[in-house]
């Protein structure tokens, strides 16, 4: 579990230094699938795994629902997502396989309740972002550029 956290941050951080290169109006530009473009795909990104893990597994505030516009540009988004990884690193990083099965039971927006484990909650934050970067792969050759590789071999993950 671990270490797919630390592939998602080296690669999400490789995509923030890949997007250094690319225009404004590229990482603005409103494209097909996702939600809707670059920068607002590393936004959700960053939003949902702080919003998870932050606010939903651990119970802490939430940063709140602020739009996509409040961090419209890179150096915004880039910033956030220090400021969130600062804050959710540590509970990733203490993860143990007793945390598995712990439960929690949501709301949902229909009005019916639904319990999730804890370790089903922590993959699907893993898988959301790995199926973004998929995305932001093909964007990115949409633009003529090469993408960020998706490999997790050679990134120094396994001792």
């Amino acid at each position: 579990m671990k270490t797919l956290f630390l592939y998602n941050w080296q690669v999400r951080n490789d995509w923030f230094s890949w997007c250094e290169d690319v225009s404004e109006d590229e990482l603005l530009k409103t494209r097909i699938g996702g939600v809707g473009g670059i920068l607002k795909t590393l936004y959700h990104i960053v939003y949902l795994e702080y919003s998870w893990i932050h606010s939903v597994v651990q119970g802490k505030a939430d940063f709140g629902q602020e739009p996509f516009e409040a961090h419209s540009s890179l150096r915004q988004v880039q910033d956030l997502s220090m400021q969130f990884h600062a804050e959710v690193e540590p509970f990733v990083m203490s993860w143990t396989s007793e945390m598995e099965r712990n439960e929690l039971t949501l709301l949902r927006d229909n009005g019916e309740w639904i319990t999730y484990k804890h370790g089903e909650i922590m993959r699907h934050v893993i898988a959301h972002e790995i199926h973004h970067m998929g995305q932001l792969s093909v964007w990115a050759r949409e633009i003529g550029r090469e993408p960020i590789t998706a490999n997790l071999l050679r990134r120094g993950l396994f001792n």
